[in-house]
Formats: structure tokens, C-alpha cells, sequence
């Protein structure tokens, strides 16, 4: 029986002295590969315990039938959204165009004495028309668009 432990130890003492390397921590990861661990900080106190990832269980999918049901619904959320913008910015437009006046607005108190002033005020609202107009047509276009996918 003696001479049976005595095997052992002498048979098992070896794998002890493996586990015994050298770790270097490398930020937020650990490797005893010393090429690896060049720029790395060498851990000479303290154990290092490593625990394996668990595999996160498989999310169930939703079927066919209520993933359309949703992307339906979400559709019309943004088809809603889409044409309340597109009432906005028509509005707005409609309120730009009579400021705007074929170019010729009314000219407020700093206009009558300052003709630049009165000039920058004109192309600041024709910009402002051009603007509007470019997003009433994307907004078209969005709907347009929404409208042929389904």
C-alpha cells in the first residue's frame, strides 16, 4: 500500500508544478503564452479562477403570421406619422408662400430704411420655400414607397 502512494505522488506531483505558471493579465483577459503576453502586466499574487461561458438558451421566434401582423402595425405607425408630417410641412408651405408674396413680402420697420436687409430677408424665404418643398417631396416619396411594400 505504501509503495501505491508513493506512485501516485510521484506520478501526480508533476501536474501541479504545470498548473503553477506564470499569468499575465492582459486588460480584461488572462493567458500564460508568454509571446502573447509581451505588453502585458505579470500577476505574481493572488489565484486566478477561470469559469467557462454559459450558453444563453435559444429565444423563441415569433411565427410568420404575427411577425407580419406586427410589421403591419408598424407600417401604419409610420404611415401616420409620415402623412401627419407631410399636413405640417404643407401648411407650412402654404404660410411661406403667402409671406413670400411672388418675391415682393411687405417690408417691415429695419426694410424701409435698409435695402440690403430687406434683399437677405427675401432669399432667406425663398431658401426656406426651396427647403420645404425638398421635404415635402421625400415625404411623398417615403409614403409613396410604403405603399408599394406592403
Amino acid at each position: 500500500m505504501l509503495k501505491f502512494c508513493l506512485v501516485l505522488l510521484v506520478g501526480f506531483g508533476p501536474v501541479g508544478a504545470f498548473a503553477q505558471d506564470k499569468i499575465y493579465r492582459c486588460g480584461n483577459e488572462y493567458t500564460n503564452v508568454p509571446a502573447i503576453a509581451s505588453k502585458c502586466s505579470l500577476i505574481t499574487q493572488g489565484n486566478v479562477t477561470v469559469v467557462p461561458a454559459v450558453k444563453a438558451p435559444p429565444v423563441p421566434t415569433q411565427s410568420s403570421a404575427s411577425r407580419s401582423d406586427v410589421q403591419r402595425s408598424k407600417d401604419a405607425d409610420a404611415r401616420f406619422i409620415l402623412e401627419s408630417e407631410l399636413k405640417k410641412a404643407l401648411s407650412r408651405q402654404e404660410e411661406l408662400n403667402r409671406d413670400y408674396n411672388n418675391g415682393e413680402p411687405e417690408k417691415l420697420g429695419a426694410d424701409t430704411r435698409n435695402h440690403q436687409k430687406y434683399l437677405d430677408r427675401i432669399a432667406e424665404m425663398k431658401a426656406n420655400i426651396q427647403r420645404n418643398e425638398a421635404d415635402i417631396s421625400s415625404l411623398k416619396r417615403e409614403i409613396a414607397r410604403l405603399t408599394v411594400v406592403r
